[in-house]
């Protein structure tokens, strides 16, 4: 069934409906997995082939310089710190989330040397805990106090013994937001300092990193900010700490004078204390095509249309496919989640795999949860009616009950 009228005129008058153009997406494919790696902006292809024809290929050594090559992790984290709402010197394009993790979970337990306790979301996104578990190896006297092991919220786990506050500013499998502002108020009252984790917020939503007094903050870049496969990730650090930043890996490209090659470790000033080894180029440089798809773009009204098209989706899914044993995981009010729709169904693999082969495409994640992220900058509202007529349709027919939609891959 085509999407009524209705639904074409909020298309029509969609004011972020042109930037779809800024991205390559294979016809008839519904991408509704931004959420775990967006789609390929059409300008990365000449950006890397500058990068390796024009650079690597004809100027070699000499585009670290010329090319600005070594200066990336700063251009980068300048030119990102207006979508997380952060200075220009208060981020760096670099390494991985989790080594990013690492690197501010040492810094921020400097900051506090008298405490003794790491705050953090059993929920949280796995990776959060095994590094935030792998930092506290590395201390005896480090204890790792988990919301839902052993405290209902954040809030009360949070007391004088807190270093650093550790939480997912949109979880990963429900789409709940917290409210980084209250949260982070809520650790400083206590003394503690406080990172955020934007990985699944970056992109999709204003953020106030400096507004909101965030000390230190990670995310990735390649699921709604669409910098490719495995990209670097970024990480900041408020301005107000830079003067006493201490962390363990102390690479070359931290150090005040890097070409000196002296044997003796003096940091560099400001956040570039936080770099470590040398960056991957090529990956670096996809992240400026990724970050040109944003310019221009006004993140208030990315917000208004994520809600409405995650609003239209958990309405649309709830009259089309009522009696399915789907159930609503993420929050019903707009304004409680990020840009993902998450619903519960107890074949859920086997469901997802059915709409994949259809041309629609979310993801999976254990035990029973399908996910559909809604990436504003390329999704529009026909979309959200197809995907759910597709949805429908294989629940409606059982098409997931077909064996081969049961067995599973390694990522998922």
């Amino acid at each position: 069934m085509a999407p009524p009228p209705e639904i074409l005129a909020r298309d029509a008058d969609d004011p972020l409906g042109r930037l779809r153009e800024r991205f390559h997406l294979p016809d008839g494919l519904i991408y509704l997995d931004g959420n775990s790696l967006g789609p390929a902006p059409l300008s990365v292809f000449d950006e890397l082939q500058k990068a390796i024809a024009g650079e690597w290929a004809g100027d070699l050594i000499a585009s670290w310089n010329k090319a600005g090559w070594f200066a990336l992790p700063q251009t980068l984290g300048a030119r990102l710190a207006p979508l997380i709402g952060a200075g220009a010197d208060e981020v760096l394009v670099c390494d991985t989330v989790s080594i990013n993790l690492f690197k501010c979970l040492h810094a921020a337990l400097a900051l506090r040397p008298e405490r003794h306790a790491i705050v953090a979301e059993q929920a949280g996104f796995p990776t959060d805990l095994y590094i935030a578990s792998g930092v506290g190896s590395t201390r005896s006297d480090l204890a790792l106090r988990l919301q839902g092991r052993d405290g209902d919220t954040l809030e009360e786990l949070i007391d004088g013994d807190t270093a650093v506050v550790l939480v997912n500013h949109v979880d990963y499998r429900t789409s709940a937001l917290r409210d980084m502002a209250a949260l982070t108020a809520r650790a400083h009252q206590a003394g503690a300092l406080i990172l955020w984790d934007l990985c699944h917020s970056a992109g999709v939503m204003p953020i106030a990193l400096d507004e909101c007094g965030a000390d230190f903050a990670v995310g990735c870049s390649y699921k709604y900010l669409n910098g490719g496969p495995g990209a670097p990730g970024f990480l900041h650090v408020a301005r107000g700490h830079h003067g006493g930043l201490s962390q363990p890996l102390t690479g070359w490209w931290s150090h005040a004078d890097p070409f000196a090659f002296s044997p003796d470790y003096v940091a560099a000033p400001g956040i570039a204390a936080m770099l470590t080894g040398t960056q991957p180029i090529l990956s670096m440089r996809a992240i400026v095509a990724a970050l040109d798809a944003f310019d221009g773009v006004d993140m208030a009204a990315v917000r208004a249309k994520s809600m409405a098209l995650t609003e239209l989706f958990i309405a649309l899914v709830e009259e089309r496919c009522a009696g399915a044993e789907l159930e609503l995981a993420a929050p019903r009010e707009a304004t409680r989640r990020g840009s993902q729709v998450s619903f519960r169904h107890e074949q859920g693999y086997a469901v997802m795999q059915a709409l994949i082969a259809r041309g629609v495409v979310g993801d999976f994640r254990a035990p029973d949860i399908l996910r559909f992220g809604f990436a504003p900058l390329y999704i529009g509202f026909a979309d959200v009616w197809n995907a759910v007529e597709v949805l429908r349709n294989v629940l409606e027919t059982q098409a997931w009950r077909d064996f081969a939609y049961a067995r599973r891959s390694g990522v998922t």
